[in-house]
């Protein structure tokens, strides 16, 4: 069974996904989550908190989810696992289009919060970085700073791409393609740089 707190942060993902970040309220939290606004308080100090964990929650599970592999599979190439992690974040499930709409929210939000953009910044350096090590072991010969490019480019895309699926723009297969082709684009613009 989860925790008090994880079930806290599991209901503000979906307040966030479903309602924005200006809709999430703290009595509205609470119904959702089954628990008082106290403990609300007592686990998170106040709404910034719980701002701040759900994003951290929300990558977390994301890192999970695209990582999550059979041990008996049988091991991917270098560029497998790229396209892997990338197109596991376009996946038709509830947990999928629930974090990847919270953090379109969040993202939307910090434009207006300095506090969260701040954490989003970071967030989003981490996963830019992670995928520059996904595309480092694909292209051990590019350089860090083109890798990093690559990574930026690959997931401001992903988010983009994110958006204009969830929000009926193109289909997931569409979506997908678009992504696998970018991939291929940006393997093959650092094997030539």
């Amino acid at each position: 069974m989860a925790s008090r707190s994880t079930q806290i942060l599991e209901a503000a993902a979906r307040v966030i996904a479903r309602r924005g970040v200006r809709g999430l309220r703290v009595e509205e939290l609470a119904a959702e989550a089954g628990v008082s606004t106290a403990l609300i308080y007592y686990h998170f100090k106040d709404r910034t908190g719980v701002l701040r964990q759900t994003l951290e929650f929300i990558s977390d599970r994301a890192e999970r989810y695209t990582n999550d592999r059979d041990p008996d599979d049988p091991p991917l190439t270098a560029q497998e696992e790229l396209a892997d992690s990338l197109l596991l974040e376009l996946q038709d499930t509830a947990e999928v289009r629930e974090n990847s709409s919270a953090w379109g929210e969040l993202r939307a939000s910090a434009v207006f919060d300095e506090v969260l953009r701040e954490d989003l910044a970071k967030a989003t350096l981490v996963w830019v970085q992670e995928v520059a090590v996904l595309l480092g072991r694909a292209r051990p010969e590019a350089t860090a700073s083109s890798l990093s490019a690559a990574a930026e480019r690959l997931t401001a895309l992903l988010e983009g791409l994110s958006m204009r699926w969830l929000s009926d723009g193109i289909t997931i297969a569409r979506a997908r393609e678009l992504m696998r082709g970018a991939i291929d684009a940006e393997l093959t613009g650092l094997r030539q740089s």
